[in-house]
């Protein structure tokens, strides 16, 4: 049986000043824990309804019952079970020749597409401005279906950083060359800004070129793309040539 006290705690990692507290974050259901082993993530604890099937028995397991689950998931139709992870420590990174960087980005749904894209394409890092959502939050894990496991995922001062990177810095704006007939740099930087506002000032004077998605409808009258389509749309483009 759960404590009082574990459920607290647990139920509290839905908010990043708790994760950072306790060191901690939760990552739900079976096919995505056993991805774990794999990854430079510890699993500290699991819970599961399900008898332990997992890879290691080294691996403390706690059985808990369907109304447990409920308390400590943060699903609406809780999964079979939930791990307890170690916050990866903070490293130096250096340069990928294809990277994304994200400038702001706040919802969590966009930024786990966005990590579940860059694994898709094989793009092994993601630069986030410090102000991006924190990919820890459930919401971002759950939309990865994994992939946070496979993308390196940093943050850091934007500004700083693409101020002395040695890649060619890319980001979209309504007048950039359009992407169909953009010929990709071999080190690039992909820029995908704010969901409202976009990049900020002092990230798009950073640019070196800028691209576009054109709009084909009869109609013109799109304003714009969710950003996590955009970026889909752009891969798709850049890594078909």
């Amino acid at each position: 049986m759960l404590t009082a006290h574990t459920i607290k705690i647990l139920q509290s990692l839905d908010k990043k000043k708790f994760r950072q507290k306790y060191n901690l974050f939760l990552v739900e259901g079976n096919k995505t824990i056993l991805e774990l082993p794999n990854s430079n993530f510890k699993i500290k604890e699991i819970f599961s309804t399900e008898p332990n099937n997992f890879l290691s028995k080294e691996v403390q397991f706690t059985h808990i019952t369907e109304n447990e689950l409920k308390k400590i998931s943060f699903l609406q139709n809780p999964k079979d079970s939930v791990a307890v992870c170690e916050l990866l420590e903070k490293s130096q990174f250096e340069d990928k020749d294809f990277q994304l960087v994200l400038d702001g980005i706040q919802d969590p749904g966009n930024l786990g597409t966005i990590i579940r894209l860059a694994d898709w394409f094989g793009i092994e890092q993601i630069i986030c401005s410090e102000d991006t959502v924190d990919f820890y939050n459930p919401k971002v894990i759950q939309a990865t279906m994994g992939s946070f496991t496979r993308v390196n995922i940093v943050y850091c001062n934007l500004v700083e950083y693409l101020s002395n990177t040695e890649n060619i810095n890319v980001g979209t704006d309504m007048d950039g060359e359009n992407i169909y007939n953009f010929e990709k740099p071999k080190k690039i930087n992909l820029i995908l800004g704010n969901e409202g506002n976009g990049m900020r000032d002092e990230t798009e004077k950073l640019l070196h070129k800028k691209i576009s998605i054109p709009r084909f409808g009869k109609s013109q009258s799109t304003e714009s793309l969710n950003v996590s389509m955009a970026a889909g749309i752009i891969l798709g483009q850049m890594f078909s040539k």
